[in-house]
């Protein structure tokens, strides 16, 4: 009778063991640049002004059997702002719109992600911009997950959101078609 408690207890503990190391954290994959910080903003109503920021790191926790409890901060360089057109990233650099020589730091740390099946999800968080922290609340996909060719595991999500400039202490009038500016985060994280 004690060998079969040892050994269901044994078990569920193997059992525990096994349900839990499924829990990660998860790198964002800079150094292979499969991860991406975007952005676009109507030019004057006309047409869109892409870009992106070339420098940023950040970590995310994900567990598909918990992916609730999922977590996720980013931080970006906003020196790194490249628009493709190196006076007018200047200009979008300057204290008219991001202030990079006093605010060279934007942050996301999620607060809540709550996911309404196995690849959709909205995620909860305090994002920081020009000084200016505003809890922001925006969709996001699993793209996919699984073992890389490297022996690594990956998982990767994608999430677009809408920023009022105004929100964030940038007044600089661009025209009514141009006080939005939407940001789109590809994640793409190497397990630890």
């Amino acid at each position: 009778m004690k060998k079969h408690i040892l050994a269901a207890t044994i078990a569920a503990a193997s059992l525990f063991a096994a349900t839990t190391a499924q829990a990660a954290d998860y790198r964002l994959d800079i150094a292979g640049a499969h991860a991406s910080v975007q952005f676009k903003i109507k030019h004057l109503g006309y047409s869109w002004l892409t870009g992106r920021f070339n420098k940023f790191d950040g970590e995310f926790s994900y567990d598909a059997a918990k992916p609730n409890a999922s977590k996720i901060n980013v931080t970006i360089d906003t020196r790194s702002l490249d628009s493709n057109h190196a006076e007018r990233d200047k200009h979008l650099k300057s204290d008219d719109f991001l202030d990079v020589s006093e605010f060279p730091k934007a942050t996301f740390v999620s607060k809540s992600i709550k996911f309404s099946n196995a690849d959709n999800g909205t995620v909860t968080g305090n994002f920081t911009l020009k000084g200016v922290t505003k809890t922001i609340t925006f969709p996001i996909d699993k793209v996919g997950e699984g073992n890389d060719p490297w022996g690594g595991y990956r998982v990767g999500f994608t999430g677009t959101t809408s920023l009022k400039l105004t929100d964030y202490n940038i007044t600089t009038n661009l025209g009514p078609a141009s006080t939005i500016v939407d940001m789109t985060l590809n994640i793409e994280g190497v397990r630890k």
